[in-house]
């Protein structure tokens, strides 16, 4: 068996290319450094990267508190009201064209659009939204007058400037039983009104009246700025009620006695 081959180690050297490019591979493969915090050291993975990415506007926005927050359409103790006028007359004489009521969630209670006794010779569809169609199958002032004055008595009547809304329905409520945004001390600005809208967007941080108003929106408004206060509102609103009160006794006993301090006249 003299004549074995013997092996040639020179078989098993690799390619020289073959070396050469596993020379590079190495060397162009970056350590790893290794970090104190144990959790850092898994690479950061797609989804890690998302919670950096800025939120998109729909994600920012906030929802509308001017959105009921149920469905609840019951008459509460608690309304808001609002109107939107028409021209009559001349066109500078106001009439109710619409009137809304909401609960004390918002929700809307009453809302219909009103034709009045005289002619409207002005929609002023500018601010009040009120178009010619809106009021030819409009209800009577009576009809709308009676119902509106059905659903606030004996209860909290809010709105802003509810004087004039008063006046356009010819109805009466009891000072007491009024919450006005626009006489509510800490609304006031050096003792001046603010307009709803101001309020609305300074206080609820909400834009309304942006053109046509809507009645909807403005009694919403109102009865969400009464709701935010309502502890603070109805405690001021009492202690009015006690002063006047005690004013009232004071001017009584002030009253000179009508009796006279002569006796009979002797005949």
């Amino acid at each position: 068996m003299g004549s074995e081959v013997k092996k040639n180690p020179k078989q098993f050297q690799l390619n020289p290319n073959w070396a050469q490019l596993q020379q590079k591979l190495q060397s162009s493969v970056k350590p790893l450094r290794h970090s104190k915090n144990p959790q850092s050291e898994t690479p950061n993975s797609v989804l890690g990267k998302r919670k950096d990415r800025p939120t998109s506007e729909s994600e920012d926005a906030k929802p509308n508190p001017l959105i009921p927050s149920n469905d609840d359409s019951s008459v509460t103790d608690v309304l808001a009201m609002d109107c939107e006028m028409v021209g009559v007359g001349l066109g500078n004489k106001s009439a109710l064209g619409r009137v809304t009521l909401v609960n004390k969630w918002g929700n809307v209670i009453y809302d219909e659009f009103v034709r009045p006794v005289e002619r409207v010779v002005d929609f002023r569809t500018r601010i009040s939204g009120i178009r010619p169609r809106d009021l030819r199958k409009a209800k009577d002032f009576q009809v709308v007058q009676k119902k509106v004055a059905e659903l606030i008595e004996g209860r909290t009547l809010v709105g802003h400037a509810l004087h004039n809304d008063l006046k356009a329905l010819l109805l009466t409520h009891p000072k007491k039983n009024m919450r006005d945004t626009s006489e509510y001390q800490p609304f006031l600005k050096e003792g001046r009104r603010k307009a709803l809208r101001h309020l609305a967007a300074e206080v609820l941080g909400v834009e309304i009246q942006n053109g046509e108003h809507c009645p909807v929106d403005d009694a919403r408004a109102a009865m969400l700025l009464y709701q935010k206060n309502r502890k603070e509102w109805e405690k001021s609103a009492k202690d009015q009620i006690r002063l006047k009160a005690k004013q009232k006794k004071r001017k009584q006993r002030k009253k000179p006695k009508s009796h006279s301090n002569h006796g009979p006249i002797a005949s």
